[in-house]
């Protein structure tokens, strides 16, 4: 069974909380041990993201290519079993100083009472 509507508002909440301060033990405590993240970039980059590892070197890299990095206009979409987020996020290239606007909706399951991907 998927958490609650109200369970899964938490989970993200801490899921984003650890993201955007690259705490990878936070994450690690809202998401299954095999969580897959699937990232694109919002032009032509996709991302399975499996591990620590690979998640810490992911957001190292977002932090190198972007000096800011804004998400808006989030939104939560709860059914049955998965949820999607509908966001809008703001970036700014460190390199160029190059200002851009996306927009994307990220789907996730659940098991365990956790994150799975």
């Amino acid at each position: 069974m998927a958490p609650s509507p109200g369970e899964r508002d938490q989970l993200f909440k801490g899921f984003a909380r650890a993201l955007f301060k690259g705490d990878i033990e936070a994450l690690y405590e809202v998401v299954t041990p095999d969580f897959l993240w699937s990232f694109h970039d919002g032009l032509a980059v996709t991302k399975s993201l499996a591990g620590p590892e690979a998640i810490r070197k992911h957001l190292d890299e977002q932090r190198a290519l972007f000096s800011a990095q804004r998400f808006h206009d989030v939104v939560y979409h709860h059914t049955d079993d998965i949820s999607f987020m509908t966001f809008r996020v703001s970036e700014t290239v460190r390199a160029t100083g190059e200002q851009r606007e996306q927009r994307g909706i990220e789907h996730y399951s659940f098991r365990d009472g956790k994150l799975a991907d």
